[in-house]
């Protein structure tokens, strides 16, 4: 049930990111022409296209650990046993919810100030409210931190089977 949920969740978000993507590519191409032709850049075009990135990055991150898209080098562990490809399997998922877990954390006090102050980037004619990055990296970060929980769930169910589940495409 939690993992369909967060499974439409992921896949929602990875929409959200692609619309924002894309139109982020007519902002960027309004700039150049602007810039090149007219002589006149778009106003605001720096502060939108850093903010822009960084939400898509973490609107993307959690179907990217969802559909097994972090990468991983298997070279010496396919040669171990299952319980012991497992074990290091759930071990990895749990570093994973530390790593986003702390990132979760550290971006509380951060999000909070931008939300009470209006906090914002750029000067003149576009401010750039600086909450909604804040909130993508809070949000983008718990959600990373359910799936790789979920992913080690999903690993000690397996372990059981003597099977292993790969997390992550193998190079």
């Amino acid at each position: 049930m939690i993992g369909r949920g967060l499974d439409w969740i992921s896949k929602a978000l990875l929409v959200l990111a692609s619309i924002l993507a894309f139109l982020l590519c007519f902002v960027v191409v309004g700039d150049v022409i602007g810039r090149v032709v007219f002589n006149r850049p778009l106003q605001g075009t720096p502060e939108l296209v850093s903010s822009s990135i960084v939400i898509i990055c973490y609107l993307t991150g959690v179907y990217a650990i969802l559909s097994n898209g972090m990468m991983h080098v298997d070279a010496l562990t396919v040669h171990l046993p299952v319980r012991v490809q497992a074990a290091l399997a759930v071990i990895s998922c749990l570093l994973g919810v530390l790593l986003f877990g702390l990132i979760f954390w550290g971006s509380i006090d951060g999000f909070m100030h931008a939300f009470e102050t209006s906090e914002y980037e750029g000067e003149g004619a576009l401010r750039v409210p600086v909450w909604p990055v804040r909130f993508a990296v809070l949000a983008g970060s718990g959600l990373a931190m359910l799936a790789y929980l979920l992913l080690a769930a999903r690993q000690i169910n397996a372990a059981r089977h003597n099977e292993v589940i790969a997390i992550g495409s193998s190079h």
